[in-house]
């Protein structure tokens, strides 16, 4: 046994010499190329027979032969070979392709294949059963190798193991053993290798050519089908370059090649070592080739495909990237990048594969707290409220930040699901965690309380007295933030929203209301201009809605003249305090009016810093608009405010004319700014028995300004306004109306006999007092019987202002409609001439226009004023009028009703209406 294996290892020896001599021979001219090509395999094919006759007892010689052969076969390079192999077997032959043209077809059926063999293919590599390449080749007792599972088969085949053969030779076989040839394994294995690399490297050059389509597919199949054969390929592929040529395909247009690309490109990141959670690129040159190579926007795009097999591979390739910690940065990165993958997560109908392989990326992205918050920005709350309930306090803390900078969207259901979940952690942060912590949550449920709908959800939780406990009573020294303001802020956000009742701001049993109003008024008076002082005014403001607090905060406010630090506000610096101060008086302003405005005259610079000029192109401020609502919502009777702002007409029509051309009513405080600048314009109007005032309203028009006003129906509060504005001036109309001039008739001196005879004939032909001529002007009021004006005497009829305000009766705010049928009542007043007015007024069809008021409402004010003007009407009115109204059949319905049910003043006025109609 020893000769016989000295005899295989010396054979063995030569022909490796051998082999190496043929190499080393490639420098020959090309003609003799084949020759040593053919002399070459017929060393290979002798050296594998000689493998072949090793026997299985020879296990240390057969070791030392493997390792020998494996040897000298790996110190050969058929790096060498390769420009002569590719000329015969190398299909991708770079130098065909780049001599194609577009005019010259590339050529068929050999230009197609892509795996080549850099060397032929041996017969000893060859299972004679399966008559295919081995991969676990085993030697029996003859000597003749097999594929391991097709000789086991064949084995299987003998029901009596003494007559199994030789598939090959037919030899009777005593031994069923067999030992596994690894010399020859490794053979192949290195052949194998050497194949793959080649075609890796072919594969590189088609798709640097940017080749035909179906060149470009081949190669992409075949490098799909060698990285799924051998792990390794993955890395060779990896590393000749091949990825930035794949990043190159994802721009182009074809859904097969995009389809194909990224698909390759996903096994090429798929981790190498699952099982052990590795890394899942080979290093961090890869990480870097395909960070800079492939546009993951590119990537992302194909998930809002409509081709579900290309959507589906672009998840796919995610899910492997999303997989390592910079990727998933990465893909964060990408704008609208989580929002895609959240709306697909969602979209209808469902496709499962989508959803499951979305649930994937999404759950690898959590890794980056940024991308966290991306997802609950883009309405995917889960992610941020687990880690916020379950993770560690880093986390946690980091999570409440987000909270308090994340808008929580319009969806209200989600909202209300958000704050149930994180509001209870959030109060024991407030209460049990250390400064960070609750500085975290106090803007966390500041950002959560500024949403109205969430002030419900808040409240339940027992964020009232809590926040209340924390403002009046808790003090936490060398806190870094304000706490107390924050806790104003919350409380003031959730009063608020208009949601709460007053049952519901539970206070600490040991803090009644009369001490929470009493300490925040307190602190108030100080006048210091910090948060905590806004949020108290805030938070009054809110309380003045309830009854039971209105009635407590007006009664301290009186005791402790309030009025005057309230006033002092207005020049405060702090605009937010400023605007808070001036609302909170025009709560307080039916309590204490005159005061205020008394106060307010002898504050230094006011009230003309509250009329501030507005510029050219801006529009209103919500200070401006408050600041001009404060001075209309005082008394009107106010004379000493009036004399104070009594300069400023000019102005404020300036700003009108202003506000109204440029459109700047239209903007979030246009309205209110106009509302308050007519509401300052009719305050004038109510002190008219001042001479000075009754100049300012003739020299400016103030009818033709309320009558051009009473039809902006943008606002009901300007038509209210102006139709009182018209009633106090209308009111003052039968005093200001001067009587028709009397001129002296002329004395003629000469031609004494003739003047007698003219004046004996005017006396026969009219009848006039001879001492005087009458002259009645054209402009004479049928309703005053006086000259009248609309701007000297306020006259509605001279104005043209009947038929609008009779408009006015049909609006639906019954303010607008009350105010409008007040100003048409100053046209009754028995000081005018009756039976002209209601003329005047039943052609403006004023009957039909009452008829309605009294329909379309049932307020007993309201129905008294219309039952007023329609009793005139019947009254004065002629046949045809009381005709009208009895027709209407609701009207008499109605003033059963009222005859049965109505108070004494308008029970009597329906009783007189039903006379008249009867």
């Amino acid at each position: 046994m020893e000769l016989e294996s000295s005899e295989i290892l010396l054979s063995l020896s030569d022909c490796i010499h051998i082999a190496k001599d043929l190499f080393s021979s490639i420098t020959i001219p090309d003609s003799q190329v084949k020759t040593v090509m053919k002399q070459l395999e017929s060393v290979i094919k002798h050296m594998g027979e000689v493998l072949n006759s090793i026997k299985p007892s020879s296990e240390e010689h057969f070791h030392y032969a493997v390792q020998s052969l494996v040897k000298d076969v790996d110190s050969f390079s058929f790096d060498s070979f390769e420009t002569i192999v590719q000329k015969e077997y190398d299909l991708y032959a770079i130098n065909d392709i780049e001599s194609s043209t577009d005019d010259e077809p590339e050529p068929e059926p050999e230009t197609t294949h892509v795996i080549y063999n850099i060397e032929p293919l041996y017969e000893t590599f060859f299972c004679p059963l399966t008559n295919k390449i081995m991969n676990d080749p085993v030697t029996i007792e003859t000597g003749v190798t097999y594929e391991r599972i097709a000789i086991t088969e064949w084995f299987e085949k003998f029901g009596n193991p003494a007559d199994i053969i030789c598939p090959k030779t037919g030899v009777k076989i005593n031994s069923t053993i067999f030992n596994r040839n690894i010399a020859l394994l490794e053979t192949i294995k290195q052949w194998e290798v050497r194949n793959e690399q080649a075609n890796i490297k072919a594969a590189k050059a088609v798709l640097s050519l940017a080749s035909s389509k179906p060149k470009i597919l081949e190669v992409i199949h075949n490098l799909q089908t060698l990285c799924r054969t051998k792990p390794y390929n993955v890395v060779e592929i990896r590393s000749v370059g091949v990825i930035p040529l794949l990043a190159t395909i994802l721009n182009h247009e074809d859904r097969d090649l995009t389809v194909g690309t990224l698909e390759l490109l996903t096994q090429l990141t798929q981790n190498d070592d699952e099982d052990e959670g590795k890394v899942h690129y080979c290093n961090r040159l890869y990480i870097e080739v395909i960070a800079t190579a492939v546009d993951l926007s590119l990537i992302i795009q194909n998930l809002a495909s409509e081709v579900e097999h290309l959507k589906h591979s672009a998840l796919l390739l995610l899910v492997e990237l999303s997989k390592s910690s910079y990727f998933c940065d990465q893909i964060g990165s990408v704008t609208g990048g989580i929002l895609m993958l959240i709306t697909l997560k969602y979209r209808q109908p469902v496709d499962a594969f989508a959803s499951e392989k979305v649930d994937e990326i999404l759950k690898n992205l959590e890794r980056s707290p940024n991308n966290i918050k991306i997802m609950a920005e883009n309405g995917h709350w889960q992610p941020l409220l687990h880690h916020f309930i379950e993770g560690n306090e880093e986390m946690k803390m980091e999570m409440g930040s987000y909270l308090g900078e994340i808008f929580l969207g319009q969806d209200d259901e989600i909202k209300g699901y958000v704050v149930e979940t994180v509001s209870p952690v959030l109060i024991q942060m407030v209460f049990h965690g250390n400064s960070l912590a609750r500085n975290v949550a106090f803007k966390a449920l500041k950002q959560i309380s500024s949403h109205p709908e969430n002030a419900t959800i808040l409240v339940k939780s027992g964020i009232a007295s809590n926040m209340f406990n924390e403002m009046l009573k808790r003090t936490i020294y060398n806190e870094p933030m304000n706490s107390k303001a924050e806790a104003a802020a919350i409380l003031a956000n959730i009063l608020e929203s208009g949601s709460v009742q007053l049952s519901d701001l539970q206070t600490d049993h040991k803090m009644s209301l009369n001490y929470v109003v009493y300490t925040m008024i307190k602190r108030v008076r100080n006048s210091t201009a910090d948060d905590v002082n806004t949020n108290f005014v805030r938070i009054l403001l809110c309380l003045m809605k309830f009854p039971k607090t209105q009635e407590i905060i007006v009664s301290v406010v009186k005791e402790g003249d309030a009025c005057t630090n309230l006033v002092e506000l207005l020049n405060n610096p702090n605009e937010e305090l400023q605007v808070v101060s001036i609302v909170f008086s025009i709560a307080l302003s039916p309590f204490f009016g005159n005061i205020l405005a008394e106060k307010l005259c002898k504050t230094r610079g006011q009230p003309q810093a509250l009329l501030k000029d507005l510029p050219e192109t801006t529009a209103p401020t919500e200070k401006q608009a408050v600041s001009v609502k404060f001075l209309a919502k005082l008394p009107h009777e106010n004379l000493s405010l009036n004399l104070a702002l009594f300069n400023a007409v000019p102005l404020i029509l300036r700003k009108l004319d202003q506000v109204q051309r440029s459109g700047m009513r239209m903007s979030k405080y246009g309205s209110a700014y106009l509302e308050g600048l007519v509401g300052i314009l009719v305050r004038f109007t109510s002190t008219l028995y001042e001479h000075q005032f009754l100049v300012l309203a003739t020299t400016f028009s103030f009818t033709t300004v309320f009558t051009e006003l009473l039809m902006n129906t943008f606002s009901d509060e300007i038509q209210k306004l102006s139709a009182n504005g018209l009633e106090n001036l209308s009111s003052k109309t039968v005093t200001l109306s001067k009587p028709p001039p009397q001129i002296k008739k002329p004395k003629l001196k000469k031609f004494k006999k003739f003047n007698r005879l003219i004046e004996f004939y005017l006396q026969k032909c009219f009848s006039f007092d001879s001492r005087y001529i009458k002259i009645i002007p054209p402009s004479l009021c049928p309703v005053h019987k006086g000259v009248c004006s609309s701007q000297e005497t306020f006259c509605l009829v001279e104005a043209h202002a009947v038929e609008k305000l009779l408009t006015c009766f049909d609006h639906t705010n019954i303010q607008v409609v009350e105010a409008a049928l007040s100003a048409i009542c100053t046209l009754l007043d028995e000081r005018v001439d009756l039976d002209a007015s209601v003329s005047i007024l039943i052609q403006n069809k004023a009957i039909q226009h009452v008829l309605n008021v009294i329909k379309a409402h049932k307020n007993e004010s309201l129905r008294q004023k219309a039952f007023w003007i329609l009793e005139k009407l019947l009254k004065e009115g002629d046949v045809n009028s009381t005709s009208e109204i009895s027709q209407d059949r609701f009207l008499r319905a109605t003033l059963i009703n009222v005859l049965h049910y109505g108070n004494g003043d308008i029970r009597l006025m329906a009783e007189k209406i039903l006379r008249h109609l009867s």
